[in-house]
């Protein structure tokens, strides 16, 4: 049972619609799902929140297929139930195979990936292990991927990770009849 509770419109303050209007008009679509309506009870957080994760997911210099595996690495670690959901899905559609989508979820090193997708995993492997990224892994990544794409790859990580901290805390629930990808 969510920890939160889905307002209609008319319950909504002007400041509430005003972030569902926003997130709505944005690459989203929709204020629904997600974090959004546990969010909404501070409607300056809400929206502040949904720019950033709108910047860190569709205006980032990386690719989704790179984006994707650092927001799954975020969802293993959290456990985050509806976050892996949502992201395993779109990171098949980004072209990331399902042997590394499975090790991810596994919490294992996936046994192929091309040189950026290993760079990815190894970033955020060791960002989420250790807290700390080492100087070869830091080097590597800023090689393939450049100073603004670092940057990039830790908003999104940092992002997905007030994600998952939200989803986890107001148990936002999975769509009717889906299973959850981890055991509680």
């Amino acid at each position: 049972m969510p920890r939160y509770e889905t307002l209609t419109p008319e319950q909504m303050t002007p400041e509430q619609r005003q972030v569902v209007d926003n997130v709505t008009a944005g690459p989203r679509g929709s204020a629904t799902r997600g974090p959004f309506m546990a969010w909404l009870p501070s409607p300056k957080f809400a929206d502040l929140a949904q720019a950033l994760g709108a910047q860190t997911r569709f205006g980032s210099s990386l690719p989704a297929k790179h984006y994707e595996i650092a927001i799954l690495m975020v969802a293993q670690q959290w456990r985050a139930q509806f976050e892996w959901y949502a992201h395993a899905r779109l990171a098949r559609d980004a072209g990331i195979s399902q042997g590394i989508i499975d090790a991810i979820h596994r919490g294992e090193k996936p046994a192929t990936m091309d040189p950026q997708e290993e760079a990815i995993w190894q970033f955020a492997r060791e960002l989420l292990q250790t807290q700390r990224v080492s100087e070869p892994t830091f080097a590597r990544a800023k090689q393939l991927f450049g100073q603004h794409g670092v940057v990039d790859l830790v908003g999104v990580m940092g992002y997905y990770t007030l994600v998952s901290m939200t989803l986890n805390t107001f148990q936002v629930p999975l769509p009717d009849g889906e299973k959850p990808p981890f055991e509680e």
